[in-house]
């Protein structure tokens, strides 16, 4: 009885168990392989959260993008490589994800169901091997939608990437055309090297920090703003920077770096080079220029404003001596830095460079090379002492009155200025043919007070005149209106009172020069 028990109605109630087990073992692997397509999902999901957000060290096998690793100590803009690099991190760790967690399931039910099963092997096999088919279609079922997941991952990325880059490159080219409006087509001139610059570079704006940014436009670093390494934000465009919040600009040439003008690309610019001699009076008539200028705002003219401490200052003691009556120092001859000014308001709004070079570097070429800001000028004054021509004194002479001082009288001829001046100014490819000129006959309040001057001293013809017939020098007037579009001649008496106004001539001067 007992081998009829055991060999044949146990096998067949277990055949029989079997076999209605074997109707529920579809839907037991199935619910398996649910789960382990849900486990795998959630696990994707997890990563993306750890990549993503978290950025723990567990979930980092790529080293990141650090401004110290940088040429330019800033944050990367996610969109110009940590987006990539994001992506690669997923896919790596998806991959041991996926490894991992199926292979735990599997070693899982080997163990608790073939190895060291709780139950007798005749129940945990079937199911062990039921399991192990709903592991297999959990695999092979999770790989469409992980796949999906991360191709919508990469096509949103590639999407997102190509939008930042069109959008930097629209504000790139929203901003060379702003610059154009402004006429800066070739960049902005620096008062020191007299180089065109095509985009300052500027510093952060942190007290503390001070590192130097070449090129902060839109790009790798940032679309609107950029991250310095310090963690400071600043604006990515000229057009994002606020009046009041205006980042201090410098050179770009590797031999000069320094600070330009902290309106420099904000507005138009404009330089104003005087050429002269020696001691003709270029340094007084800027001063007298820039007084006028200031009168001529305080009566409701257009607003004026010294663009940066030192033009300040050195225009103070400019002022000072004009209003004392006394001379201005000579030049020196080292390089001049540029007397900076913002002149209207507004859309009106103009940034004057005028520059007053020492007489001495006009009188030989060698000198003249480094007075490259006047590619820039589309106007150019040139200061003619009457006192340095030798006609001049020879009437004199002749004639009755108090004597002249000679030591006031510059001590270059005035055409051995022009000559070389403009020769060089020529060869730098500046379009003389486009450009006016401003010719400034000085001192005339010395000349006037003499009784050597004609009665009326605001007609450009007749100042022309008086030059070509009372001091010889129709060759240099006729070579002035060869070279240039246009030539004006102006009678200017360098002078102001005790009240600081200064002669009516400077202001029609000043006025015609700065005229656009």
């Amino acid at each position: 009885m007992v081998e009829i028990i055991s060999w044949v109605l146990v096998p067949v109630l277990y055949l029989g168990a079997l076999a209605l087990y074997l109707m529920v073992a579809p839907a037991i692997a199935l619910l398996r392989g649910l789960a382990l397509t849900m486990e795998l999902l959630a696990g994707h999901v997890r990563l993306l959260v750890g990549v993503l957000y978290r950025r723990t060290p567990e979930f980092r096998t790529l080293p990141p993008y650090r401004p110290q690793d940088e040429d330019v100590k800033a944050y990367r803009n996610y969109f110009f490589g940590p987006g990539y690099r994001d992506l690669r991190q997923l896919l790596t760790l998806e991959r041991r994800s996926y490894i991992r967690t199926t292979g735990d399931s599997f070693r899982a039910v080997t163990s608790g169901q073939f190895v060291t099963p709780a139950r007798h092997r005749a129940f945990t096999v079937p199911y062990g091997l039921t399991l192990h088919l709903g592991l297999c279609l959990g695999a092979a079922m999770a790989l469409p939608p992980l796949a999906l997941l991360l191709a919508l991952h990469a096509l949103l990325l590639v999407t997102l990437t190509g939008g930042a880059r069109l959008v930097a490159g629209t504000l790139r080219a929203t901003d060379r055309a702003v610059l154009r409006v402004r006429r800066l087509r070739t960049g902005m001139l620096c008062p020191h090297c007299f180089e065109r610059v095509p985009y300052p570079a500027y510093d952060c704006p942190r007290a503390t920090c001070r590192r130097r940014h070449a090129d902060i436009r839109p790009g790798t670093y940032g679309i609107l703003r950029r991250r310095c390494e310090c963690e400071e934000r600043m604006p990515t465009l000229l057009m994002l920077m606020s009046r009041d919040a205006r980042l201090q600009a410098f050179c770009v040439h590797p031999n000069c770096e320094k600070p330009m003008n902290a309106d420099a690309g904000h507005m138009p610019e404009a330089a104003l080079p005087l050429i002269g001699g020696q001691a003709a009076g270029k340094t007084q008539l800027m001063a007298a220029m820039l007084l006028a200028l200031e009168n001529a705002a305080a009566a409701g003219g257009p607003a004026i404003k010294l663009a940066d401490d030192e033009s300040h200052s050195n225009y103070q003691v400019l002022r000072e001596v004009l209003r004392m009556q006394g001379h201005t120092r000579a030049t020196q001859k080292a390089l001049p830095r540029a007397h900076s000014f913002v002149l209207g308001s507004g859309r009106s709004e103009r940034l004057i460079h005028l520059f007053d070079t020492a007489g001495e570097r006009f009188v030989n070429r060698e000198e003249t090379d480094a007075l490259r800001y006047a590619r820039a000028a589309r106007t150019i004054v040139f200061v003619l002492d009457p006192m340095s021509v030798k006609a001049f004194w020879a009437a004199l002479d002749a004639a009755p009155g108090p004597p002249l001082d000679r030591t006031l009288a510059s001590t270059v001829d005035p055409e051995d200025v022009y000559a070389p001046s403009i020769q060089t100014v020529d060869a730098m490819n500046a379009p003389l043919k486009r450009s006016r000129l401003a010719v400034a006959i000085s001192k005339t309040d010395l000349l006037a007070a003499h009784g050597l001057l004609p009665e009326t001293l605001d007609d450009s013809a007749r100042a022309r005149t008086w030059l070509c017939e009372e001091l010889g020098l129709r060759n240099l007037v006729q070579t002035m209106e060869h070279d240039f579009q246009e030539v004006r001649y102006f009678y200017t008496a360098a002078v102001a009172d005790e009240e600081a106004r200064v002669d009516a001539s400077v202001g029609r001067f000043v006025e015609w020069c700065l005229r656009e």
